[in-house]
């Protein structure tokens, strides 16, 4: 599975920190990086940038004072690490995947009654859980929630829908055929969102990513 792509295509809406896209330019700084920043590489956004310096694209933004956190640039420099004496809050992880401990965690309804983990998550190649099924099949809200995203522009991911929910945990239905919902819609826990396909893979499947603060989780901890 592809990481989240960097760009949405035109008409696409800025979905969270997932969905933060860094513009395409030319580069407009020079000289050295000072310690505790880094230079805007093509491809980057936030929060990709974020994974690699343990920050949220939320911590990125206020320290770089962006007002519209879309809007990073090939070549700006931005600081990723705090000043000295300056503390911040990053979710704890666990050993080897980078994985976030569930802390009172929210539990969660399988997306589709079929539970065929077809592709596992592994925090590394893979941000979720692959499930097979058939073309077609009801794919649903793993909880009440708002529909921040349901649309084709990112790609790797098809059609893809992303529902925002309480506590910061964000959850991502990808590959399907029809979606069933719209931005800014209110969801509840099992409400048929779309139903099963295989928009840009090569098989029926449905792709389905946790988050929680921006940071990918392992959905067989969640899911009941």
């Amino acid at each position: 599975m592809k990481k989240l792509a960097s760009r949405i295509s035109t008409g696409g809406a800025v979905v969270a920190a997932l969905l933060l896209a860094a513009c395409a330019g030319t580069s407009h700084t020079t000289g050295p990086v000072p310690e505790g920043h880094y230079r805007v590489q093509a491809g980057d956004n936030l929060y990709r940038i974020g994974l690699r310096f343990n920050q949220s694209a939320a911590t990125l933004a206020r320290w770089n004072n962006l007002s519209d956190p879309t809007q990073i640039e090939v070549g700006q420099v931005l600081r990723v690490r705090p000043n000295a004496g300056e503390r911040t809050v990053s979710a704890p992880r666990s050993s080897s995947a980078g994985e976030v401990r569930p802390v009172n965690r929210m539990a969660l309804q399988w997306p589709l009654d079929n539970h065929t983990v077809s592709k596992p998550y592994d925090g590394v190649s893979n941000k979720g859980i692959d499930i097979a099924g058939a073309p077609g099949t009801p794919i649903k809200a793993a909880a009440d929630g708002k529909v921040l995203y349901a649309g084709n522009g990112v790609r790797g991911y098809g059609n893809l829908v992303l529902i925002s929910h309480s506590g910061g945990m964000l959850t991502a239905y990808a590959h399907n055929d029809k979606l069933l919902v719209s931005k800014d819609q209110t969801v509840r826990a099992g409400q048929q969102i779309a139903t099963m396909g295989s928009s840009d893979t090569d098989s029926t499947k449905l792709h389905f990513e946790v988050r929680v603060n921006g940071k990918a989780v392992n959905p067989m901890l969640y899911l009941n």
